[in-house]
């Protein structure tokens, strides 16, 4: 199908967000499966994965029979850039944060991931960089003690 002619079931976007969201709800019940779910007073450790996952495929529901009641509308074209970017981002965090610690993790997410926006300006993001990284190590290392190492040495 190409990217510009109309989708004829609806608003091409939300019904694949939608469908997107469902998927993504379901499959997270389907991982969920064998956790305990408990009741609100008891929670068991699947109480929020669960719920989480149904109010995201009810959502997803949601806006699918919103785009599907929406008149026809092309999705024009595809922007792989900031997708990648964000993904390369996400993907450093992770494999630095044990390695090079919570603020070299934290700067490369922040850095890399703003390079998304094709507006971005430097000095803006060097200053939420700085800003972010000292209250998340503040907030998660030292206050939540989650058990990263702030630096690499």
């Amino acid at each position: 199908m190409n990217p510009r002619t109309p989708f004829r079931g609806g608003d091409l976007p939300d019904v694949l967000a939608g469908t997107l969201m469902i998927s993504l709800g379901a499959l997270g019940l389907w991982a969920g499966r064998d956790l305990t779910y408990g009741n609100p007073a008891m929670m068991g450790p699947g109480f929020l994965p669960a719920s989480l996952c149904t109010i995201m495929a009810l959502i997803g529901g949601f806006v699918l029979v919103k785009g599907l009641s929406k008149p026809a509308e092309s999705m024009g074209a595809l922007n792989l850039r900031p997708l990648v970017t964000l993904v390369v981002a996400i993907a450093g965090f992770a494999f630095s944060a044990e390695r090079f610690g919570f603020v070299v993790a934290s700067a490369w997410l922040l850095i890399i991931g703003s390079l998304a926006d094709p507006e971005s300006r430097w000095k803006e993001i060097f200053i939420s960089t700085a800003v972010l990284t000292s209250l998340g190590a503040l907030l998660f290392v030292y206050g939540l003690g989650v058990q990263m190492p702030v630096w690499p040495f």
